[in-house]
């Protein structure tokens, strides 16, 4: 027998209201795969968002969405206010951004039924469905309990380290749930965040001549020790908990005893602790490294510097909570078959990191080489993603015209 909230969506999906829309969000499926080219095709590298942000705001005003504002950081977002003084406030957003430096060409090219292009899907995909549901919900004249907070992010991809979504939460404290739309399956369910902490360390020496400048401490050698050293590190494998060095480079030719050497690291973790006793262990091991080096030679030659250069924090929440509970029964109001995906990093990590009930679920669809200047997209059965969406902020902000109390509740004091 299913339990109440289950029983509740499903009556959600049953409205004639709602039934119009979906309806609605599957006959304007083109429109909304119109709107993810024409998005995609403006670039957007990390930290030159702007041009893209402002042809979203025009789109989002142009379908009803109030007080769109861009803030410090370059986030864009307006409200649909809901019926209800006293409702939850809810989040709904994509982000801006892709991981394509300036100057990546962007041509949309179908082909086999796939339409390929740099940013097509990550996050052209997300940024068309939270256009979708702001579409459907004026032309349907849907109105929700709770106030909806709807726009897009910057800052997630790469080294931007998730600044718009951490800007949002550090400038506002009235925010009592968040979706974020990613590329992917409405029927995956994101509900944790993979923590993670990366370093640039530099060695540095005197340097010289490899055979005349001999017993001169080396910046690689130092490197070198520091790399084996956390090459030989042990984790746990419960809560998952990961490290690489991804870069590395050092020395100027292959006679000269090196005067500067750099790597960056990447440490992951599902869990905030694990994550901050694996940095501060790796850290110590590259003291120990510049420590041994100088020794060797007894000399003080080597400094390091570690600068932190990425800080993505861990989160997670009861799979049976109810935001994730209201959209595994949404799935299965359109008859898909929900499944509780494993950590990953998006800008679900930060609210989730606060408490705040979250989500990141998919824009519809299927896609591949993501990341990649061969990032494709298949737009079968791709307006599964906003039905799913609708469905899911329908139960948690609530229904203007059903008795029920939204699945989402309000914090007291805001």
């Amino acid at each position: 027998m299913n339990d109440p909230l289950t029983e509740q969506v499903s009556r959600i999906s049953r409205l004639p209201l709602i039934k119009e829309a979906l309806v609605y969000i599957e006959e304007k499926a083109d429109q909304t795969l119109e709107e993810q080219i024409a998005l995609t095709t403006i670039p957007a590298p990390t930290f030159q968002e702007s041009e893209r942000g402002q042809e979203f705001a025009r789109r989002l005003k142009a379908y009803g969405v109030g007080n769109i504002t861009t803030d410090e950081a370059g986030n864009v977002f307006g409200v649909k206010k809901g019926s209800d003084p006293n409702g939850p406030r809810l989040v709904v957003c994509a982000h801006l951004d892709t991981v394509f430096p300036e100057g990546t060409s962007i041509s949309p090219e179908w082909k086999e039924g796939r339409l390929y292009a740099p940013g097509i899907a990550d996050d052209g995909r997300g940024l068309a469905c939270v256009l979708t549901l702001a579409k459907v919900l004026d032309d349907c004249s849907i109105s929700t309990k709770g106030d909806l907070i709807i726009g897009a992010t910057v800052g997630e991809e790469g080294l931007g380290d998730l600044f718009g979504v951490k800007h949002l939460f550090n400038s506002r404290n009235d925010i009592d749930g968040f979706i974020s739309v990613e590329p992917g399956s409405p029927e995956r369910i994101i509900f944790q965040g993979t923590g993670s902490r990366r370093y640039r360390i530099v060695f540095r020496g005197q340097g010289g001549h490899s055979f005349g400048d001999f017993g001169i401490a080396s910046a690689n050698h130092a490197l070198g020790r520091a790399a084996a050293k956390i090459a030989d590190l042990k984790v746990p494998p419960e809560p998952k908990t990961t490290f690489t060095i991804g870069e590395m480079k050092g020395g100027t030719s292959v006679n000269t005893i090196a005067a500067e050497a750099s790597m960056v690291i990447d440490l992951r973790s599902i869990d905030q602790m694990e994550l901050i006793k694996l940095e501060n262990r790796v850290l110590a091991l590259i003291d120990e490294a510049v420590t041994e080096e100088n020794s060797r030679w007894g000399r003080d030659d080597i400094t390091v510097t570690s600068e932190k250069v990425g800080d993505r924090p861990a989160g997670s929440q009861p799979p049976d909570s109810p935001v994730v509970k209201a959209a595994a029964a949404a799935a299965l109001s359109l008859n898909l078959h929900p499944a509780l995906s494993g950590p990953i990093s998006t800008d679900s990590n930060v609210p989730i990191s606060l408490g705040i009930p979250s989500l990141t679920l998919g824009g519809g669809g299927d896609f591949g080489g993501a990341h990649t200047l061969q990032e494709n997209f298949d737009p079968e059965n791709a307006h599964l993603g906003p039905q799913h969406l609708l469905l899911t902020i329908a139960a948690l902000a609530g229904l203007s015209e059903m008795e029920e109390a939204p699945l989402l509740e309000r914090k007291t004091g805001n």
